[in-house]
């Protein structure tokens, strides 16, 4: 009986210990999910990564195009296109022989898929690389922003696209097309004889997400605190539908410090992929 007692003992103490430490657990996830800068950022850092689940913002284009921009959506199976005069970019849900297959059907002849992964993967057969760059991704955490504020900021759409791609041509902030004013809101700024001489806006767009892009200013408004303004004015929208405003920049891109400055921190390195399906009479399996 004796025995049966001090067994008895030992498994209520073992019990006790889990439960405590079940608790304190708990105690540690509460605390941590409380909303603060870091939270945020770690959910989507770390837990993405040891998840076998990739975060959307790990296959941007994928999520934009099979969720909030279907409508511009050209593709089959597991690939997706943005028609070009929108956006180069191409999208395949997994890096696999089917979705590279997928992906070829809808590019014209001669012309590259550019695609954004989170990793320089292997290359399929039947396909050549063109290059492969890092991009840093980086997001705006909830948080305050500073009071940039840009009074004389205007909205701009298909009627200013000669004025935007004039623009991009100087200033060349990433790829932009005629019809790339139609995937968010963008703002410009005018100067006194009515020349476009900055603006910023919306491209790729996922659930919960919106990724800031065209943030460019003429070489003849720098150093006025414009660039900030505009795109501090565009977050804060974001801001206000209950999206999380997100950005790509290059590792050597300077503006990168000025993303920083207003709050942005790297969540990521993905990689842009340019990849080319091989022709038919080379022996594809597009034959």
């Amino acid at each position: 009986m004796a025995a049966c007692v001090k067994a008895f003992d030992l498994v209520v103490r073992v019990a006790g210990l889990i439960a405590s430490a079940v608790g304190e657990a708990f105690e540690r996830y509460d605390s941590e999910d409380s909303g603060s800068d870091s939270g945020v950022l770690s959910e989507l850092t770390t837990d993405a990564r040891k998840s076998k689940m990739q975060h959307p913002l790990d296959n941007p284009v994928w999520h934009a195009l099979t969720g909030p921009h279907a409508r511009f959506a050209i593709g089959r199976g597991a690939a997706r296109h943005y028609p070009r005069e929108i956006a180069p970019f191409s999208a395949i849900e997994h890096a696999s022989d089917q979705a590279y297959a997928d992906l070829a059907v809808d590019l014209p002849q001669g012309v590259e898929a550019r695609i954004v992964r989170p990793e320089n993967g292997p290359l399929p057969a039947g396909w050549v690389a063109i290059s492969a760059n890092p991009l840093q991704q980086m997001i705006l955490p909830t948080g305050g922003l500073p009071p940039h504020m840009t009074p004389h900021a205007m909205p701009l759409g298909l009627d200013d696209a000669t004025d935007m791609l004039a623009l991009v041509a100087i200033t060349r902030p990433g790829p932009f097309g005629r019809r790339t004013v139609e995937l968010g809101n963008y703002l410009g700024v005018r100067d006194a004889g009515g020349r476009l001489i900055g603006m910023a806006g919306e491209r790729l767009r996922l659930p919960g997400y919106v990724e800031l892009s065209a943030i460019c200013v003429h070489p003849d408004a720098r150093g006025q605190g414009l660039g900030a303004a505009l795109t501090v004015m565009v977050a804060r929208a974001a801001r206000i539908r209950g999206e999380v405003p997100f950005l790509h920049v290059y590792p050597d891109n300077p503006a990168r410090v000025l993303y920083e400055r207003l709050g942005f921190q790297v969540r990521s390195t993905l990689w842009v992929l340019w990849r080319q399906p091989l022709a038919p009479e080379a022996g594809s399996w597009r034959s």
